[in-house]
């Protein structure tokens, strides 16, 4: 399951489950596209603790990319372990969005390194 890190206006840091797979990979897009609906303009997928991705994983991130472009919105992806950082940049998905190395790199110089004004939120209801 998804767990929503950080929600602040637009911008929305959500967390990926170890495990990003056939099994899982509908809800966790699904999940994702209730942030988008709910006036997510960033989305930033922390990537840290996923030990498994696998291509139904990668063809809901690559979905949520473009749900987001038709918002007018940006994903970014960040900290993806090593393995999967090499996956990305091979199968040369790094062209369309690179992988950030943290969060906050991710976030960009807005935040400047600064939690002011960011707020733990719940996900939106009916999950």
């Amino acid at each position: 399951m998804l767990t929503v890190l950080m929600q602040h206006e637009g911008t929305v840091v959500a967390q990926l489950p170890e495990q990003v797979d056939y099994d899982n990979a509908t809800l966790v897009g699904a999940q994702c596209e209730d942030l988008v609906r709910h006036g997510c303009a960033t989305l930033v997928l922390d990537a840290s603790r996923v030990d498994y991705l696998d291509s139904s994983g990668i063809s809901m991130i690559i979905k949520l990319s473009r749900i987001l472009g038709d918002h007018a919105g940006t994903l970014r992806v960040a900290n993806f372990n090593a393995h999967y950082h090499q996956v990305w940049r091979l199968l040369g998905l790094d062209s369309l969005f690179p992988v950030s190395p943290t969060v906050q790199a991710a976030l960009g110089p807005r935040w400047n390194g600064s939690a002011s004004g960011m707020t733990i939120s719940p996900p939106p209801s009916g999950w």
